[in-house]
């Protein structure tokens, strides 16, 4: 739009206003977002990047919408523990439930954050999380 306009700018000033008014941007984008419902429902997945296995921890609402993914060397108490404090943060609310399969990473970190009484595993109640992992056939892992 501005060369159109005849003004030239360089690269380093457009990645320069990225860096000062981005962070604003993004926040007004986000808060104009939907609120995701109020079951957070958490899973980990095994992929291999680079070789190495790599434990993707994802955060999904009842509609299926991802809220936040993490990737992680380590499928313990602490990489639990680091998902659910940006969850919150990110998202601005707690939520009512927080559904998770029987990980005992889950447990401890939920413990740790005094958020224990909102932690459900009864039954299927994970499928949500379950399903909205992208198989190997659904092009999202096609290679280039």
């Amino acid at each position: 739009m501005l060369a159109e306009r005849g003004i030239e700018v360089s690269f380093e000033t457009v990645r320069r206003w990225v860096l000062k008014f981005g962070p604003a941007i993004a926040a007004n984008v986000r808060s104009r977002r939907f609120q995701p419902s109020e079951t957070w429902h958490l899973d980990k997945v095994f992929v291999r990047i680079s070789g190495k296995r790599t434990y993707l921890w994802l955060a999904v609402d009842e509609e299926g919408e991802v809220l936040e993914v993490l990737a992680q060397s380590r499928r313990n108490k602490g990489a639990a523990l680091k998902l659910m404090r940006k969850l919150p943060k990110k998202q601005g609310y707690i939520p009512d439930k927080i559904v998770t399969d029987k990980l005992g990473s889950y447990s401890a970190a939920l413990r740790e954050l005094g958020l224990e009484h909102l932690h459900v595993t009864a039954g299927r109640l994970n499928n949500r999380a379950e399903v909205s992992h992208p198989l190997p056939g659904s092009g999202l892992f096609a290679k280039p």
